[in-house]
């Protein structure tokens, strides 16, 4: 077959993207093509992403490029100096501040690839919530896992309760692990944790998040922008040899296909907590198609908070490298969500 040669006309922004995907949640890592993102630091950056850039997120992330459950990475240079990289992440509603799935992704792309100068042992990443460590494992052929410690997790309330429309009262935790989640027990919402219940745990999930967003106010310990809640977890028994199954719906309606790394840190700071796990015991986590990260912690403080530092655990593979074009009298070039 005869390679197609497509040259796009001079004035078409083209943007050099890799997809990958983590346990089966995509994400679209863009390393090229994007107007120079300013600030000063990673959350100015997220800023002004957020407040001049948006329409490029759009492109990416809503059809015809992406789906309502498309994921992305914006690589950026980092602010801090003991930094390899920095990254913005992406979603259907804007801009998350950290993710786990992400960050695993990334650690396997960035040690095989050249994108990076540092190919140590570990890579240091620049996210909205702070640094976080990639730890690439090699089995010789491949990077086969990886590994990546996180920011400082905490648990922010305990045994709350809410009124949900359609649900009644329902009893709640919200914990911090990189992001603020809703955690409940999906038997109390009463909703399954299997493929087959998708559509009913979007429904639930948005209304969960939003009467638990009019119920408490979230204050991070340091950083106004990262006060909001980002999404509801529903947990419950996994069906395979892990530990517990858990499904995170976030932004607006996501459902994520991966354990979310994130809220697996939340769920070691709410075992910490109540005893149920123990500092550096190994927590594994199956998500809604069976893919399983595993998680671990120690102990710290963090803003006033009894805290823990997560360690998790997963795998990730490249599915594309691509090459997308914005034609400029496309009417659809900015993209659009059904």
């Amino acid at each position: 077959m005869t390679p197609i040669d497509i040259s796009p006309p001079a004035g078409w922004t083209q943007i050099q993207t890799i997809d990958a995907h983590t346990g089966g949640e995509p994400l679209r890592i863009v390393t090229d093509g994007l107007p120079p993102i300013e600030g000063e630091t990673i959350l100015e950056k997220r800023q002004y992403m957020q407040r001049e850039l948006d329409r490029y997120r759009q492109a990416l992330m809503y059809e015809p490029r992406g789906h309502a459950d498309m994921y992305g990475a914006i690589l950026v240079e980092p602010t801090v100096d003991d930094a390899d990289i920095g990254v913005l992440f992406t979603h259907n509603e804007g801009y998350s501040t950290m993710c786990g799935h992400g960050i695993i992704a990334l650690g396997a792309i960035l040690a095989e690839s050249n994108l990076v100068e540092n190919k140590a042992e570990e890579l240091r990443i620049e996210t909205p919530a702070g640094i976080v460590t990639a730890q690439p494992i090699d089995d010789g052929d491949r990077v086969s896992r990886v590994a990546f410690t996180n920011v400082p997790s905490f648990v922010y309330a305990r045994d709350r309760t809410v009124t949900v429309p359609g649900i009644g009262e329902l009893q709640y935790d919200i914990a911090f692990g990189g992001a603020f989640y809703a955690y409940c027990q999906a038997t109390d919402a009463g909703v399954g944790l299997t493929g087959a219940d998708a559509a009913s745990l979007i429904d639930v999930g948005r209304k969960i998040k939003a009467a638990v967003a009019a119920d408490c106010e979230i204050i991070h310990p340091y950083e106004g922008d990262l006060s909001f809640l980002y999404g509801v977890i529903f947990t419950g028994p996994a069906n395979g040899a892990a530990d517990s199954r858990n499904i995170c719906v976030f932004a607006d309606g996501e459902i994520d296909r991966c354990p979310t790394g994130t809220g697996v840190s939340g769920r070691l700071a709410l075992g910490h907590e109540d005893e149920t796990i123990a500092p550096t015991e190994p927590f594994t986590v199956e998500s809604i198609v069976g893919s399983t990260f595993t998680g671990s912690y120690t102990e710290t403080t963090y803003g006033g908070y009894d805290a823990v530092i997560p360690t998790i655990e997963g795998s990730a593979y490249i599915t594309g490298v691509h090459t997308f074009v914005l034609d400029p009298t496309d009417p659809f070039k900015n993209g659009f969500l059904l």
